[in-house]
C-alpha cells in the first residue's frame, strides 16, 4: 500500500512540475532565452570579427616583413674608446619573488648569466618570502654570485602590502636604482639567454619615444601533461597574434608583467607600479599608453618559463588573469575616453577590442552560450539557434585560435572541451571583477614545481594519486554545471532532433572530470 501511495505521490508531483513548466515556458522561457540567443549571437560576431581582423592584419604584417628592425631604429651598442662603459646605459634588472624554492637558482642565475659590461648592471633580488628557510637559500645564492663580482642587491622588507606591485615598487626607491636608466623584469621562472640586453636595449636607446620592449615566453614544461598543452595553445595565440597586432597596429599591447625592458623615465611618468588590481602590469602598460608612450613587442626573442601544471595552480592564475582586467577595465575606462593625448582610434582600440571584447565578451560569451543557452535550446525547442551561430563561428574562431601552435592541431577537440570548462571559473572571475565583489584583490602565487617532480619521482613524473582533499580537489560549480548538460543531452536523445547531445555528453564528461580535478599533474606529498 506504501508503495502505491508513493508512487501516486511521485506521479502527482511530475505533473504538477509538468503543468507549472507549461504555463511559464511560452510566456516567460521563451522570451527570455530568445533574448539571450540574440545577445550570445551578437557577441559571438564580435569575437567573430576581431579574430578575422587579427587574422587579417598578423597575415599583412607576415607579407610584408614589419619587423621591429623595420619600424624602428635598431643598430648594436658599440664601444666608445674615450668613454669606455660609461657609453653604456646603466641597466636594473628586478626579479620578485615569493617562496620559490624550486626555481630560485634558475631564474637568479640567467639574471646573473646576461651578457652586459659588470659595471652598468644591478641586479636586484625583491625576496618576499615567508619562509625563513627559503629566504636563506635565496641569500645565500646571492651572496654566491656577489663573491664571483656580479653587482647583485638583496632586498626584502617587513610586509607585502601590494604583493608583486609593491615588491616592484620598494625595489624602486633604492638610492642605486636612481643612477639606471632602464629596468629588465623577469618572474622567478623565467631564464632569459645571456643575449637578451645586447637585443632589446639598443630599441630603447635609439627610439626615444618607445617605453616597453617585451618578449616571449617558451615554455619548458609544455609537454608535461595534457592541461599544459592546452595552455600552450591559448599562449601562443595570445604571444603570435594578439601581441604581434597590437604592437605593430597600435604600438600598444598588454605588458606581460614579466621578460620585458621598461625605460625608467616613462615608467616614473606613468605613475609608477600601483596595486590597485590584480594585474599591476597591464595597469602601467595602459597608464604609460595614455602618456603616448609607444611599446615594441619582439616575437623572435623568446625567454624560457614554467607553465603552472596543476589544476590547482592554474585555477588561481586564471582567476587572477581573468577577474585584474575586467576590474581595471571599470576603473580606468573613463579615463581612457577623458584622455587627450592619444588618438581616438587608439582609445576604441583598447576600451572596445583590447578590454572588452577580449577580457570580458570572449570569457562571458564562451561560457554563457555554449556552456548554458545553447544546451538549454535542446529543452525549449521554440527557441532556435541559426547553424551560422551555433556551428560556423565558433569553427572558424577555433580555427584561427589554433594558428599560433600547429603542433597540437590534433589536440583542437580536447581544447574546445578544456576551454569551455575554464569559461565557467574565468567568467566568475569577470564578474567578480567588474562588480568589484569579494576576491577581487586575491593574489594567490602560482606555483611552480621546476625540477621538483622529476626529483620526487626518481627521474620520471610523478603519477602518484594524492590524498582525496575536498577543498583542493572538487568543484561543485563544475559538477552542477555537468550535470546539468548531461540532463539536456538526455532530453535531446528522447525528445530532440538537432543531434546537440554528442556535443553535450562529452562536455559533461570534461566538466566532471575538472570538477573530481582529475587534470593536470599530481605532486606526490611524500
Amino acid at each position: 500500500m506504501d508503495g502505491v501511495s508513493f508512487e501516486g505521490a511521485k506521479d502527482d508531483i511530475t505533473m504538477q512540475f509538468a503543468m507549472v513548466w507549461s504555463q511559464i515556458k511560452a510566456p516567460l522561457i521563451v522570451p527570455m532565452l530568445r533574448i539571450a540567443v540574440f545577445l550570445c549571437l551578437i557577441m559571438s560576431v564580435m569575437m567573430f570579427i576581431e579574430r578575422v581582423y587579427m587574422g587579417i592584419v598578423i597575415s599583412l604584417v607576415k607579407l610584408f616583413g614589419r619587423r621591429p628592425e623595420k619600424r624602428y631604429k635598431w643598430e648594436p651598442m658599440k664601444d666608445d674608446v674615450e668613454l669606455g662603459n660609461s657609453s653604456y646605459p646603466m641597466v636594473l634588472v628586478q626579479i620578485p619573488m615569493y617562496n620559490e624554492r624550486e626555481v630560485y637558482q634558475l631564474s637568479i642565475g640567467a639574471a646573473c648569466g646576461l651578457s652586459w659590461p659588470s659595471d652598468r648592471i644591478i641586479v636586484q633580488v625583491l625576496d618576499d618570502s615567508t619562509d625563513q628557510a627559503i629566504k636563506e637559500l635565496v641569500q645565500i645564492e646571492c651572496q654566491r654570485w656577489a663573491s664571483k663580482g656580479v653587482n647583485i642587491k638583496y632586498e626584502v622588507r617587513d610586509n607585502r602590502n601590494g604583493y608583486k606591485a609593491g615588491a616592484l615598487k620598494e625595489g624602486m626607491k633604492r638610492s642605486y636604482v636612481k643612477q639606471c636608466d632602464y629596468v629588465a623584469i623577469f618572474d622567478a621562472d623565467f631564464q632569459p639567454e645571456p643575449d637578451f640586453l645586447w637585443r632589446t636595449i639598443p630599441f630603447l636607446v635609439h627610439n626615444p619615444e618607445l617605453a616597453l620592449i617585451q618578449a616571449r615566453w617558451k615554455f619548458v614544461n609544455s609537454d608535461e601533461c595534457l592541461m599544459t598543452r592546452m595552455q600552450e595553445m591559448s599562449l601562443d595565440y595570445h604571444f603570435t597574434v594578439e601581441q604581434e597586432v597590437g604592437s605593430s597596429s597600435y604600438a600598444f599591447f598588454g605588458f606581460n608583467g614579466t621578460a620585458g625592458v621598461w625605460r625608467i623615465a616613462a615608467l616614473n611618468e606613468a605613475g609608477g607600479w600601483k596595486d590597485r588590481t590584480t594585474v599591476e602590469d597591464m595597469d602601467l602598460a595602459v597608464r604609460a599608453s595614455l602618456k603616448g608612450w609607444k611599446f615594441c613587442y619582439l616575437s623572435d626573442l623568446k625567454v624560457k618559463n614554467e607553465l603552472p601544471s596543476t589544476l590547482k595552480a592554474y585555477r588561481y592564475q586564471q582567476h587572477r588573469w581573468s577577474c585584474g582586467p575586467a576590474n581595471l577595465f571599470r576603473k580606468m575606462v573613463l579615463e581612457i575616453i577623458r584622455n587627450k593625448k592619444v588618438s581616438t582610434w587608439k582609445k576604441v582600440h583598447v576600451i572596445y577590442s583590447f578590454f572588452f571584447v577580449r577580457k570580458v565578451i570572449a570569457h562571458i560569451n564562451t561560457f554563457v552560450f555554449y556552456c548554458i543557452v545553447l544546451p538549454a535550446t535542446v529543452v525549449v525547442p521554440e527557441v532556435v539557434v541559426p547553424k551560422w551561430g551555433a556551428v560556423y563561428i565558433p569553427s572558424v574562431i577555433t580555427l584561427l585560435n589554433a594558428v599560433g601552435t600547429p603542433r597540437s592541431l590534433h589536440l583542437l577537440v580536447f581544447w574546445i572541451l578544456f576551454e569551455n570548462v575554464m569559461s565557467l571559473h574565468r567568467t566568475k572571475a569577470t564578474i567578480i571583477g567588474l562588480l568589484e565583489a569579494s576576491r577581487v584583490n586575491e593574489w594567490v602565487v602560482t606555483e611552480k614545481l621546476g625540477d621538483a617532480l622529476k626529483s620526487k619521482a626518481g627521474g620520471k613524473v610523478a603519477s602518484k594519486k594524492p590524498r582525496f582533499k575536498i577543498g583542493d580537489r572538487f568543484h561543485l560549480l563544475e559538477l552542477g554545471v555537468g550535470f546539468y548538460l548531461f540532463f539536456c543531452g538526455c532530453y535531446d536523445v528522447m525528445f530532440g532532433k538537432n543531434h546537440y547531445f554528442i556535443f553535450l555528453f562529452i562536455q559533461a564528461i570534461a566538466f566532471f572530470i575538472m570538477a573530481f580535478g582529475y587534470v593536470g599533474t599530481f605532486v606526490p606529498t611524500s
